[in-house]
């Protein structure tokens, strides 16, 4: 079923990231995971594509096996970044032979630490680009990616909303956002957005915490901000991560009450490979 469809259905649809596991028995793991996930009914989960593509050929195999093994609706990862129009033409061509048929396009990261990182001299520029293809060789719904706190490399946040207009007219389906932890920043995004005559689902990307110091290195990532009352949690977790993992459900599952009265359609978790968390938050949402 393409996004479309499962964000215009009844009701709330849960979508979880998952990244491709760098061993075997990593994604042994995975799959023990994503048979746990299953039982919380998803409309689909989505699948990572690596700073600068550097796991393009993983992503669109496991998207495959989680398609045709697991019985899930999948959504693959394309960036930009990393791969010539015709490597980016070809994954597409290869996804469509494989009946997946939803799409996140993302502009991308650089390789992390190459500071000296050039484009590819015959690659597209941006995600709107990856959205045009996709919408002309047909048969996909596509989904981009939105910044409640702002596109770290933005040059404003109007030019931001506007850039994110305009994937939307060229045919993104839906906008699925990057992590957040205060919903104001969420809700102002929104707010902005519908003024604009945005008319898609806006999808609030949520981030159950695993531990401090890996929440700090993410956020430092992304451009997003720990607002100072969580921050005096974490520091009572910097040392105990089976701690930090239950601040995550806790302040996950409030953020989440709010975002359901609120009408969001959506919840999209990044789950990092691990269902626990996932599946205790939506057990106190009663999901």
């Amino acid at each position: 079923m393409k996004l479309a469809d499962l964000y215009a259905r009844a009701g709330l649809t849960l979508s979880v990231e998952f990244f491709p596991p760098k061993t075997d028995k990593g994604e042994e793991n995975l799959f023990s995971e994503i048979e746990i996930i299953k039982r919380l009914h998803p409309g689909f989960c989505s699948v990572t594509y690596g700073a600068g593509g550097s796991t393009r050929e993983k992503t669109v195999d496991l998207v495959d096996k989680i398609h045709t093994g697991c019985g899930l609706e999948v959504m693959c990862h394309l960036t930009v970044i990393g791969q010539s129009k015709d490597e980016a033409r070809g994954i597409l061509q290869k996804l469509k032979v494989k009946g997946i048929e939803n799409l996140l396009a993302l502009g991308g990261d650089p390789p992390q630490g190459m500071t000296d990182w050039q484009p590819h001299p015959d690659g597209f520029h941006h995600a709107i680009d990856l959205v045009q293809e996709a919408i002309k060789l047909g048969g996909f719904s596509v989904a981009v990616a939105g910044f409640p706190e702002v596109h770290p490399r933005a040059v404003s946040r109007d030019s931001d909303l506007n850039f994110l207009k305009e994937k939307v007219a060229a045919g993104a389906s839906a906008i699925i956002t990057q992590l957040f932890f205060d919903n104001d920043d969420f809700l102002r995004f929104v707010d902005d957005l519908t003024k604009r005559g945005v008319p898609v689902p806006i999808v609030p990307g949520i981030l159950p915490i695993l531990s401090a110091s890996q929440v700090r290195r993410f956020t430092s990532l992304c451009g997003s901000k720990i607002p100072a009352a969580l921050e005096q949690q974490l520091v009572r977790v910097d040392d105990d991560d089976e701690a930090a993992v239950q601040l995550g459900i806790e302040y996950a599952t409030r953020q989440c009450e709010d975002l359901i009265k609120y009408g969001v359609r959506g919840l999209h978790f990044y789950s990092l490979n691990k269902s626990y968390s996932v599946q205790v938050i939506c057990k106190n949402l009663a999901l």
